[in-house]
């Protein structure tokens, strides 16, 4: 039985020369995301399902002198991933490890302390276990740690023939856009959560505290 991560190599050992430059055109609000982070200087941030690491270097680049880990279930990703942060000159402030979003730890960068912020960008959509990861999530966070998110949200309010055949493209990358997910996050809006969808309902960002999404 093949597993997530030989699944996820097998879609991206030859997508992530040019997935940078595709996902532009239909990974929205992941720079919206990063600009409203708001890091302390002392963060200590996590991406889960950090692909090429297109974000890691952005979040640096933008708040120098935090540290920031990069997860990810492909290890052919990941190698892209090390020369992109080598490149950017970001070796020591960015750390890499390979691994699934459901076991996430400190451990698994050889760290003990908790994260103090964790960045899931359109990564929850491709995760099997999404609730599980959550819970992983909330549980390596320090006190008033939070979970940011920018994921695909139900395309409700897109025509019937273009949300169809966006959910068609997605499927050949093993995505399936978490509706449950959605519908949980829209009852947090105003509860301490910063919550908005994107017009057409085609993506939603979430910034919440840890413990809101540990049950979900």
């Amino acid at each position: 039985m093949t597993s997530h991560a030989e699944l996820m190599d097998s879609v991206y050992r030859r997508q992530r020369y040019i997935y940078d430059f595709t996902r532009k055109y239909y990974l929205f609000g992941r720079d919206r995301l990063i600009a409203e982070l708001d890091l302390c200087p002392d963060a200590r941030v996590v991406e889960v399902g950090c692909g090429t690491a297109r974000n890691l270097v952005k979040m640096a680049r933008r708040y120098p002198g935090r540290q920031f880990f990069g997860l990810d279930a492909s290890a052919a990703m990941l190698e892209t991933a090390e020369k992109a942060v080598a490149h950017a000159g970001l070796i020591g402030q960015v750390e890499l490890a390979h691994g699934y979003a459901e076991a996430l730890s400190p451990n698994l960068f050889g760290e003990t302390a908790p994260f103090t912020d964790i960045v899931f960008s359109y990564s929850l959509s491709m995760i099997p276990d999404w609730k599980q990861s959550l819970r992983a999530a909330s549980a390596a966070l320090a006190p008033g740690g939070r979970i940011h998110i920018v994921d695909f949200g139900d395309l409700q309010g897109l025509v019937t023939p273009a949300r169809k055949a966006l959910l068609a493209w997605l499927a050949l990358f093993h995505v399936e856009p978490r509706v449950e997910l959605l519908k949980s996050l829209e009852n947090l809006a105003g509860q301490g959560a910063y919550f908005r969808v994107l017009p057409g309902r085609y993506a939603f960002l979430l910034s919440a505290p840890g413990g809101d999404l540990s049950g979900i």
